[in-house]
């Protein structure tokens, strides 16, 4: 069992930390800021073993440098960004089980924000970091990718278990679910999470994570192929990466 420490980064983003007292190793994921990590770990008295990055945005990867010269720490990153990100010590692609913090990991390539994206997912915690795949409501832009690749991977997290719990790299869940309830008037799950979220949000609290399960019902980019929702926006074709790339393009210029 690993505990996650969230640590907040520039306006918006997430750090996550991981720690595993039984075999004292300790990891970050998406360092994008060196400092708050120096500061935790300092307080804490920890060594950082390893490093993991989801893509190359620098938001996401800007404290690798300063905490491998730090700590020695391991880079762990996609092989699809090798040109990209620079002291890689293992390079990670789709499928492979790795272990992060101790713990067995799958290596979920989610191309589409970025062109190297992966996911990691923690079947025995029951938890996926997501980058910015897949954010509570929402999904990621779409950078480099196809919105048929986004929509593709956007499938392969929905497969996942309900009860996997999403750690994503920003809070845009307050912006977020005002484009959901917008598209998604009617939808009475996504009304008790509006309450539930602003609560959070007033309280200055982090929405993450969130459930999976939960999702699937409420998140709008999530349910490009239910065609009872793709009709009540207005939508005719019955290629669910066409309606996804619909409601990713309202959603940009919301």
């Amino acid at each position: 069992m690993i505990s996650i420490k969230i640590i907040n980064a520039f306006s918006d983003n997430y750090i996550y930390l991981l720690r595993n007292e039984l075999k004292n190793i300790t990891s970050v994921i998406d360092p994008g800021e060196s400092e708050p990590v120096l500061k935790y770990l300092k307080e804490k008295g920890w060594h950082l073993d390893e490093i993991i990055n989801t893509h190359h945005h620098n938001d996401h990867i800007g404290g690798n440098s300063k905490l491998q010269e730090t700590f020695k720490s391991k880079l762990i990153a996609p092989s699809y960004d090798k040109n990209r990100i620079k002291n890689v010590d293992i390079l990670i692609s789709d499928n492979d089980e790795v272990e992060i913090a101790g713990v067995k990991t799958k290596v979920i390539h989610t191309p589409g924000h970025t062109l190297g994206h992966v996911c990691l997912y923690l079947e025995d915690e029951k938890c996926l970091f997501a980058g910015d795949t897949l954010f509570y409501l929402g999904c990621g832009r779409v950078f480099e990718g196809s919105m048929e690749q986004m929509w593709s991977s956007l499938l392969k997290l929905r497969n996942l278990p309900d009860d996997t719990k999403i750690y994503c790299g920003h809070e845009y869940t307050s912006s977020n679910a005002k484009f959901a309830t917008f598209i998604d008037p009617n939808n009475k799950l996504l009304k008790i999470a509006n309450k539930k979220i602003k609560e959070t949000r007033d309280k200055n609290l982090p929405t993450v994570p969130f459930e999976l399960g939960k999702e699937k019902y409420i998140n709008p980019f999530l349910r490009a192929d239910n065609n009872d929702f793709t009709s009540s926006i207005g939508l005719v074709s019955s290629i669910a990466s066409e309606c996804f790339s619909y409601i990713r393009k309202q959603k940009d210029s919301f």
